[in-house]
């Protein structure tokens, strides 16, 4: 459609230029007053406007499609590149959106194993607890039938030397001169039965 447009308007400028051509003799040959008012004149007035116009029309056609064209390839660029932008975008949130809805599930996934781990160590802590109790009222034990012992011997130990310290003090009692000779006298009589 350009190339239609611009050799139109090479053929009327062409035409123009060939018309003022021929015509510029015979304008020039009449008199500038009355050459305004003729009809030459107004041809010539309107052949002036044509080509001043053609020449307008055809600097526009020359010139504006280049600068159109490249204005129309920087906008394209730039919707391209916003496209691009937008798309990026677009990936970015997707994938923002698909971490925070995996995060939501670790976060769960965390949560729920934290609660079983925390469950397994209470009841960890709850058989070691219940373990060193035992062990705890078993050393108790031992320690009390240790100290029993030791009250039952420490008393045994008393009344030993209690029931001693009692006999000597009846043996004290009843110890005369006259149980003595006659405790001695029996012990030579034993002596001399078993000597024999």
């Amino acid at each position: 459609m350009m190339g239609r447009a611009a050799r139109c308007g090479k053929t009327i400028a062409i035409t123009a230029g060939g018309i003022l051509l021929a015509a510029l003799p015979t304008l020039a040959a009449t008199n500038p007053q009355d050459a305004a008012n003729s009809t030459t004149g107004w041809i010539y007035r309107w052949l002036n406007f044509l080509i001043f116009a053609g020449f307008i029309v055809y600097f526009f056609w020359k010139k504006s499609p280049p600068f159109f064209r490249k204005r129309q390839e920087e906008i394209g660029e730039a919707i391209a590149e916003s496209a691009r932008a937008r798309e990026d975008a677009e990936r970015q949130q997707r994938d923002a959106e698909a971490r925070l809805a995996k995060l939501d599930a670790e976060v769960a996934e965390l949560r729920e194993r934290s609660r079983v781990e925390i469950a397994a160590e209470i009841e960890r802590i709850r058989a070691l607890a219940q373990e060193e109790a035992k062990r705890i009222e078993q050393a108790g034990r031992v320690e009390i039938l240790a100290a029993e012992h030791a009250a039952h011997t420490e008393l045994k130990a008393m009344a030993a030397r209690l029931a001693i310290e009692r006999a000597e003090a009846l043996l004290r009692q009843q110890m005369t001169p006259k149980a003595e000779s006659a405790l001695f006298g029996g012990f030579l009589i034993e002596l001399e039965g078993s000597v024999n």
